[in-house]
């Protein structure tokens, strides 16, 4: 294996040297800026062997260096032992950003090469500010001389997600979106997003694992709607749908030759969510206006229609995750269970339930010190069996027609430390604390951040990702652009005013290396908490309902206020997800709900 990446990492150089390139990118991402993508766009997968879900690669003529964030550095560092490949670990002292790394090692008169179908404009803009002196090759497509089997671009076939659930027709979407292009100045406007294109149409599909859109390019302008994608993914019935909605269909290929053809028109654009091939095709014949796609917040805030139907989905994913702890909790003591089995009877429960249609990531379970790898996924390889002791990390979610789940439990399977037992209850403390805040109206996730980030620095502790992340509905589990982090990162968008109607994962955690992880997971609605003569004051609301585990617990550890919070919460996980369950597991769910 470390021979065939050797190989290709080899001949890439090889062409490189060839082409008189002295460095090449390869990010992680599609023609869409997608942050999951399907395996036709893998190479940096490909090339490397890590399989994280974000790093970049930059390949020099003798060299070869990628960088990854705090989530994948314990993975990255295990998956590329013995490479040649220098693990560069974003976030930590003394790493150069991609950015810096470029800057000191490209002079004047030097080559930066790339695929301009897959690079972030932004990124591009901005580096060519600060390099003027270089050159760069925006139309570099070496993969496919090196891959020889590359899989195809993904197909799927459309279909409409309906009102009743959507909440809006796509002619009410579309007309707030030309206001908002009307407010900007702007009568044209280019969505690459697949995320926003899917809101926007009302329509889903299932062209990347576990996020359910598809390939697509829209350009619109104040009378005209046009849709570049697949026509071989329009049945009948989208294709009728389409036509109702004066929607102007092309063929997927068709996108960046006809964009370059526009001209004289105010385009707004968001340079950090099209890849640089777009800007270059309409940048000298139009007026640009770098603006934040206003989908982007339209679909953040959750109308009435999608709340409600939100707080449906997670009943029943709370029902099927209870179920997995029900059967994990009762059968360790005699179990031949594994992370495998563990994920497959976990996506068993969540199939069971009505209107459910994919898992919304894949499901990490991970054991002792797996838990530590924050983003891990169990393979035949890595896979082992439980046993009566330490915890079980399960992060996994559900799309459901109603909308997207994501939650976090860490079970302890048996006896546990007292440092255990320390680290699970800060964790618990860090939840309650972000989950009970009351705040200003214009405050951001960033200001809140230290509320649950607090009780773990106290240890002396720290997790090196954000504490929380948007989630969509019925879309990426994973949406722009309200998050929790205590600093800004500007590539994550995820430091926008706190609104009403938002939903925001509470994910705080403590991850000790080759020993285990904590993670409580919780999504929380942002929602209207009361108004005075200081202003408006919002809060949240924590809309998933699953048993936090009492075994892990500490409750000297506890305040007042806190044991508080957690049996009004326990009370009404047991109130919402008993009437789902049989006589066994409802009594075993009233003894895991119980006051302490």
């Amino acid at each position: 294996m470390q021979v065939i990446l050797m190989d290709k990492i080899k001949k890439l150089q090889q062409i490189l040297t060839l082409n008189q390139i002295d460095a090449y990118i390869i990010p992680t991402a599609d023609e869409h800026n997608s942050e999951y993508i399907s395996a036709y766009y893998k190479i940096r997968e490909y090339l490397t062997g890590f399989t994280g879900s974000a790093g970049t690669l930059i390949i020099t003529q003798n060299k070869a260096f990628l960088w990854t964030d705090g989530r994948y550095h314990i993975q990255a560092t295990k998956q590329l032992e013995g490479k040649p490949i220098t693990l560069m670990k974003q976030g930590l002292p003394n790493v150069p950003s991609i950015e810096e790394f470029l800057i000191e090692h490209l002079k004047k008169g030097n080559t930066l090469a790339f695929n301009g179908k897959t690079m972030d404009a932004s990124f591009l803009l901005n580096l060519k500010e600060k390099l003027p002196n270089i050159n760069i090759k925006a139309d570099a497509d070496f993969i496919h001389e090196i891959w020889e089997e590359r899989p195809e671009l993904p197909f799927s076939f459309l279909f409409k997600l309906e009102e009743f659930y959507a909440g809006k027709s796509f002619k009410e979407k579309v007309f707030e979106l030309r206001a908002e292009l009307l407010t900007a100045k702007a009568d044209a406007h280019i969505l690459s997003t697949l995320e926003d294109q899917a809101w926007l149409y009302n329509l889903r599909a299932d062209d990347i694992p576990h996020t359910p859109v598809f390939l697509a390019f829209t350009f619109i302008t104040d009378n005209e709607c046009h849709l570049f994608i697949q026509s071989k993914k329009i049945d009948k019935i989208i294709e009728k749908y389409l036509k109702e909605n004066e929607i102007i269909l092309h063929e997927y290929t068709e996108f960046y030759q006809y964009i370059s053809q526009v001209n004289d028109k105010h385009i707004l654009l968001d340079f950090k969510k099209i890849n640089y091939a777009i800007y270059l095709a309409v940048a000298e014949k139009n007026q640009l206006i770098c603006k934040q796609n206003p989908t982007l917040l339209l679909k953040a805030i959750k109308n009435k229609c999608e709340i409600e139907n939100i707080k449906h989905a997670h009943v029943k994913d709370g029902v099927a995750f209870t179920k997995l702890m029900y059967h994990v909790k009762s059968s360790i003591q005699d179990s031949t269970m594994n992370e495998l089995s563990v994920t497959s009877l976990l996506q068993k429960f969540r199939e069971q339930q009505e209107s459910f249609i994919d898992i919304s990531f894949d499901t990490i379970c991970a054991y002792k010190e797996h838990g530590a790898m924050m983003h891990y996924k169990a393979t035949e390889d890595s896979n082992v069996s439980l046993e009566p002791n330490d915890f079980l990390l399960i992060d996994s979610g559900g799309h459901y027609l109603d909308g997207t789940t994501d939650i976090t439990r860490t079970l302890a399977l048996g006896a546990l430390t007292d440092t255990q037992k320390l680290h699970f209850t800060t964790v618990l403390k860090s939840v309650i604390a972000l989950s009970e805040a009351v705040f200003l109206k214009g405050v951001k996730g960033i200001n809140l951040d230290i509320l649950a980030r607090g009780p773990i620095w106290k240890l002396l502790l720290d997790y090196k990702c954000g504490t929380g992340h948007g989630v969509g509905y019925l879309l990426s589990v994973h949406e722009a652009p309200n998050g929790f982090r205590w600093q800004v990162v500007p590539e994550r968008n995820d430091s926008a005013e706190l609104v009403p109607g938002m939903i925001t994962t509470n994910e705080p955690g403590i991850y000790l290396e080759n020993k285990y992880g904590i993670r409580i997971e919780n999504e929380m609605l942002c929602v209207t908490k009361g108004k005075s003569d200081f202003g408006d004051f919002l809060g949240f609301e924590t809309i998933t309902v699953a048993p936090i585990d009492l075994d892990a617990i500490d409750i000297a550890l506890l305040t007042k206020e806190e044991i508080r919070w957690l049996n009004q919460y326990h009370q009404k996980v047991y109130d919402t997800l008993s009437p789902y369950l049989d006589e066994e597991e409802q009594s075993w769910l009233k003894h895991y709900t119980r006051e302490i």
